[in-house]
């Protein structure tokens, strides 16, 4: 999906939601254990309910990995299953030296090899540019680089100043040496509203993923204010606060009106910033 079609997905659905299908097995409702996959089955009725209010799904990975070969069966037929129309997000945060970083992206992006074909995968920068450069090889492929992150931690490093300039600056400033706003997009948490705007500055036309709204209390708000661009430029991601609406047999309806919730309030925001 290009960045065009990704912006042309939001102005039609009147949303910038990305829906986390962080599904931990432990938090389903009891009944769905009886399935052969309950974690697909989940998921399956979140999809299902929540389609119509989102223009991207984020699947974390690691809830996956942790149940072996069923967890990658599961969110196999989870990829599967999600309308061709909407973003996929392999939220598997991997980044080594390039010979490994190829194989990453194989496994994420080449469905003849793998079965996997995800639109995007989260990367870590730390180790540069080689690799990084192996994901972006990859045609009509995006690589989400962490860049400011919504948990507490970030505090330990990424803000942490060398010449004047904090490390995430440096990550965002680097890193558009290596790809474009047309293949790469950046993680910056909700929970850094103020910096939205500066961020901005050093990277206009990039799409954020933004983590952090929900749960951990990032203003949807603030973000949308101090972050849309020309072609809006967020994925706003919410996790838990739809997925986990509910726990009863109805949870799948719960999801449905959050997910609604969310979609209604950017529906103004993106109104305000794009009048038909």
């Amino acid at each position: 999906m290009t960045r065009q079609e990704l912006f042309k997905q939001i102005i039609q659905k009147q949303s910038f939601l990305c829906i986390g299908l962080d599904t931990d097995i432990e938090k389903i409702p009891p009944h769905l254990l009886s399935f052969a996959d309950p974690v697909f089955e989940f998921n399956k009725n979140i999809i299902e309910a929540t389609r119509d209010f989102c223009v991207a799904y984020k699947i974390n990975t690691a809830f996956y990995e942790a149940s072996g070969v069923k967890g990658w069966q599961s969110m196999q037929k989870t990829l599967d299953y999600i309308p061709e129309n909407i973003f996929t997000i392999a939220d598997a945060k991997r980044g080594d030296i390039g010979n490994t970083s190829s194989m990453y992206a194989r496994a994420f992006f080449q469905k003849e090899q793998s079965g996997f074909s995800f639109d995007a995968i989260t990367v870590a920068p730390y180790m540069g540019e080689d690799s990084i450069t192996p994901f972006l090889q990859h045609k009509n492929k995006w690589v989400i680089l962490l860049a400011l992150t919504s948990n507490k931690g970030s505090e330990d490093f990424q803000h942490r100043a060398t010449d004047g300039e904090e490390l995430y600056e440096s990550v965002i400033r680097k890193s558009q040496q290596w790809g474009d706003a047309d293949n790469m997009m950046y993680v910056i948490g909700a929970t850094h509203p103020e910096l939205f705007s500066h961020i901005r500055s050093i990277a206009p036309d990039h799409f954020l993923l933004v983590p952090g709204v929900g749960a951990q209390g990032g203003d949807l708000q603030k973000v949308a204010e101090a972050g849309m661009n020309d072609q809006c430029g967020l994925l706003v991601n919410v996790s838990r606060n739809i997925i986990y609406a509910e726990k009863s047999d109805e949870f799948s309806i719960a999801a449905r009106m959050e997910a609604m919730k969310y979609q209604k309030t950017m529906q103004d925001l993106l109104q305000s910033r794009f009048p038909s």
